[in-house]
């Protein structure tokens, strides 16, 4: 569960240090979705090494050695021979096996956005009453998904019946050759008895050992997803040595700032303005002609392509972003709320901010009358 937790906590630590442009590009019921395989797969795959694999490799060391010691070598070469045969195509059939195993992973990835994303939009679903299309389009989701599923158990039945062949036909030829030693009265019955028994209660701990393999290359595969998410780089980095920001009084700087979201296309073409303290600074323009571009740049969301952007005279591309953002407020035109208490949403953006020392200063107190309206108070 630690590591588990590790894990977790890593992720979603490595998401938020991903771009704006990379979280607008991708799903969010995918993303979660790929988080969740994962991170359930590392405790399965924990789990199947060390109580499964290793108990069983013990088992079927332990068998070749006694039956070749106390038999004879022929009968811990069949052994070998069949256990080697049954891993063998045991990993071939279920790499052959992992392509479907990834199709569905996509098909169960796509299902769930789809299904996250209609619930997201609900209020616009209601607005174009379009409660059938999403269902339509949810169905064909699904349908895709059990397609996929079912390759996935129909190969794992072929996997299974070779297994089973393999089985067979081992202790088919250690039986013939155990009935023969009897015949010669070089074993007893007893000792037939004896080796087929103990084939048949190995067969159970090795039909596990294929079926924890298949798990394990299951659980490889759930957790290439997430790999992939670990893998993504960050857009917008902190140069080498990047400082604090020291704010001095707010004054804000766009000189000669060149931007766009897609190559070729700038949205900002070389802006230049200067935002004084205590001014109040309006940008009026039609719809994507860079108003929430321009606060997305001064929060660094985004790297200019030319140009340069300064706070009190200091490029805050040169800046670590933590403290550039840590110095700007911003009332977003869309009301985004988390879903938690209003105490929360209230302090989110200091998470320690309190007044509690400043109250203890008044002569009273909490017990300080504030006032009609407040007006006894400053500020």
């Amino acid at each position: 569960q630690f590591t588990s937790r590790e894990v977790q906590v890593e992720l979603l630590r490595h998401l938020h240090n991903l771009s704006l442009r990379w979280h607008l590009e991708r799903k969010t019921g995918e993303v979660l979705r790929s988080v969740d395989r994962g991170t359930s797969s590392i405790n399965n795959l924990l789990s199947y090494i060390i109580f499964s694999i290793l108990p069983t490799v013990a088992d079927i060391i332990i068998a070749i050695v006694y039956f070749a010691i106390t038999f004879s070598g022929w009968f811990g070469l069949i052994i070998f021979l069949c256990m080697s045969l049954y891993l063998t195509l045991t990993i071939i059939l279920t790499e052959w096996r992992t392509k479907y195993r990834r199709d569905m992973n996509l098909r169960d990835n796509d299902a769930k956005s789809r299904a996250v994303d209609s619930l997201l939009n609900f209020e616009t679903v209601k607005y174009y009453n379009a409660e059938d299309y999403e269902a339509r389009r949810f169905n064909g989701a699904i349908v895709k998904y059990q397609v996929a599923e079912w390759k996935v158990n129909a190969s794992l039945a072929l996997l299974n019946q070779t297994q089973n062949l393999v089985i067979g036909v081992g202790l088919l030829a250690g039986s013939l050759l155990c009935a023969s030693y009897v015949i010669k009265k070089k074993l007893y019955v007893g000792d037939y008895v004896l080796f087929g028994t103990y084939i048949i209660q190995l067969y159970t701990p090795l039909n596990w050992f294929g079926t924890y393999y298949r798990m394990i290359q299951s659980s490889f595969i759930d957790m290439e997803n997430m790999f992939e998410l670990f893998s993504e780089e960050q857009e917008v980095k902190d140069v080498p040595g990047a400082g604090d920001l020291r704010f001095l009084s707010g004054r804000v700087e766009f000189e000669n700032v060149h931007f766009g979201y897609m190559e070729g296309k700038e949205i900002l073409h070389d802006v230049s303005f200067t935002a004084m303290p205590g001014q109040t600074l309006a940008l009026v323009g039609p719809s994507g002609s860079g108003k929430s571009t321009i606060v997305r740049m001064l929060f660094r969301f985004y790297d200019v392509w030319g140009g340069c952007i300064r706070i009190d005279g200091q490029d805050i591309s040169k800046a670590k972003q933590t403290s550039v953002r840590s110095h700007i407020g911003v009332v977003p035109q869309d009301t985004v709320l988390f879903n938690d208490t209003i105490y929360n949403n209230i302090r989110y953006g200091r998470i320690d901010a309190n007044i509690h020392d400043r109250i203890l200063t008044f002569p009273d107190g909490y017990e300080t009358q504030v006032g009609e309206r407040g007006l006894k108070l400053s500020g």
